[in-house]
């Protein structure tokens, strides 16, 4: 799997930025959360801490986490 590049993680960022501040806080978020893919490493951690549930329930983008993990690791 090819990972984001830099200059399509600040498309992303700068399309947040964007929703924030024309007062869609909310919106802002989620759609950051659900574009940018959460780095492995930062995924992993926050399973571990937090648990599987919240990144589910916030619906983060983990496709470069399960490309490096492999698929069901979230479960595991």
């Amino acid at each position: 799997m090819r990972k984001m590049s830099f200059e399509e993680r600040l498309a992303i960022d700068m399309e947040s930025i964007a929703l924030y501040e024309s007062g869609k806080e909310e919106e802002a978020m989620a759609f950051h959360r659900k574009k940018t893919p959460m780095y492995p490493w930062l995924a992993k951690i926050i399973k571990e801490k937090v648990g599987a549930d919240f990144l589910r329930k916030y619906e983060y983008n983990l496709t470069e986490a399960e490309a490096e993990f492999g698929p069901g690791w979230l479960d595991k």
